[in-house]
């Protein structure tokens, strides 16, 4: 099986909808998109996620099904000082991963004061619960942190979400530390990520890395803004 994440193209927040450079984004995804052999397509209910969705649903001839889990996450701290308060993950995960000493460190993420009454850890957890049952649906079981695989599954299905939600999922399902993914596997506005599942049934199989934050397809201009700033983290 092969999971095919997108993030949303470039949006209107506002009004919870893709600009006009972001349809043009979601359009030359949809021919990115359309030799994968896509066989669903699943989207967090947002409206910028769906809007990007529908230009490969519509390609492809395929309906949308919601993934109500995988809308945007929400962060803050009603605590703390003024960056804590804000909780913004990606700021504070990027400031953790430059003063932690070691990986120990970035272990007990959940526990430093960046995070340990942050929304943004709640979002997490529910999501990778859900994400468990979906895989499950899907013929992986979830046991001591590895996927077992109960029955074969050849599809490739797409998830429509956002940075966030997509984050979260992406550091579960490959068991990647939550800070690492957000302060070193950023990705940008309609870029594709591919996770392939091998469909060993009767055996642990591991999720592997096939494509990340390809974005050869977004429109040059864009790709240059969209390209991660260390500087704009601190």
């Amino acid at each position: 099986m092969r999971i095919i994440f997108v993030r949303h193209g470039d949006p209107d927040y506002e009004n919870d909808r893709l600009t006009e450079e972001g349809k043009l984004q979601a359009e030359a995804t949809a021919k990115r998109l359309k030799d994968e052999g896509i066989t669903r397509i699943l989207s967090s209910p947002m409206g910028r996620a769906c809007e990007t969705a529908s230009y490969t649903a519509d390609l492809l001839g395929l309906p949308i099904e919601k993934l109500d889990f995988m809308h945007e996450i929400r962060w803050g701290n009603p605590t703390g000082d003024e960056i804590m308060r804000e909780g913004h993950p990606w700021t504070l995960g990027y400031k953790l991963f430059c003063e932690s000493r070691s990986r120990a460190d970035l272990e007990k993420w959940r526990e430093h004061p960046y995070f340990k009454e942050n929304k943004c850890v709640e979002y997490y957890d529910m999501i990778a619960d859900k994400m468990d049952k979906l895989m499950e649906e899907l013929g992986y079981v979830r046991k001591d942190g590895r996927y077992y695989c109960v029955r074969e599954n050849r599809e490739t299905i797409a998830i429509f979400s956002h940075g966030g939600s997509g984050a979260c999922a992406l550091s579960h399902l490959l068991d990647i530390n939550f800070i690492y993914m957000i302060a070193a596997m950023t990705y940008g506005l309609c870029s594709v990520s591919v996770v392939n599942l091998p469909a060993d049934v009767g055996l642990f199989v591991v999720p592997r890395i096939e494509l990340y934050n390809d974005m050869a397809h977004v429109p040059a201009a864009k790709y240059a803004k969209v390209r991660f700033d260390a500087k704009t983290f601190l």
